[in-house]
């Protein structure tokens, strides 16, 4: 009973993150932070995106195991796993908000506003299951691991270099701010600060759905 409570809260929080990416998606001011280098990656060779967040996800795992050495978990392997879950989950949440995306650029705005809650309500949840975290989650926690800062101070700083190496690369080979706009900038900056304040300000509830689990 205790595995299939954990289970359901983590899918919860992947499918709260999938709607948060597909909110992102349709605000049109920026792919989210995470999936920034992918999308351009794939942009750049022609390859289906779907298929370079798997080998970017992958990079993450060997990094992981690099920090942490000998305190690696072979488990984590199964990340990758949870990856192409999570992909499903955000090929859902496309078909099911298929609205067409706003022109007005305050609606979008708001729509940013709303994916970026959502993704940090999912990071939070699937992160308090404690099954396995994403693989760019992974490499956070291990960079909190060796650092032993915060985590939502590591992850502003994590997708903030996310950014920035995926408007490098749009600069060099797409010649131009391709697919990298202020949103994504806003969302690098943001999400971390917000899974700061959900943690702070519904801490009881979170140690609730802890004991839940328990």
């Amino acid at each position: 009973m205790r595995i299939l409570k954990k289970v359901f809260i983590y899918c919860l929080g992947l499918f709260f993150l999938a709607v948060g990416v597909t909110f992102s998606i349709k605000s049109q001011l920026g792919i989210s932070p995470v999936n920034s280098i992918p999308y351009i990656v794939s942009l750049i060779t022609g390859i289906e995106q779907g298929h370079v967040i798997i080998a970017v996800f992958a990079i993450f795992i060997l990094i992981q195991i690099a920090l942490l050495r000998k305190n690696f978990k072979v488990r984590n392997l199964l990340q990758i796993i949870f990856a192409t879950v999570f992909g499903y989950f955000v090929t859902f949440s496309n078909f099911i908000f298929s609205f067409t995306p706003p022109d007005h650029y305050a609606v979008r705005l708001l729509l940013l506003v709303v994916s970026m809650i959502l993704i940090s309500i999912g990071i939070i949840l699937y992160l308090r299951a404690n099954i396995l975290p994403m693989p760019p989650e992974g490499f956070m926690l291990a960079i909190q691991i060796v650092t032993r800062k915060e985590f939502h101070r590591v992850k502003t700083v994590v997708d903030t270099c996310l950014v920035l190496t995926a408007t490098a690369l749009a600069l060099i080979f797409l010649g131009g701010f391709v697919g990298v706009r202020e949103g994504t900038i806003i969302a690098a900056v943001f999400i971390g600060k917000i899974m700061g304040l959900i943690e702070r300000i519904f801490k009881k509830q979170i140690d609730a759905l802890v004991r839940f689990m328990a």
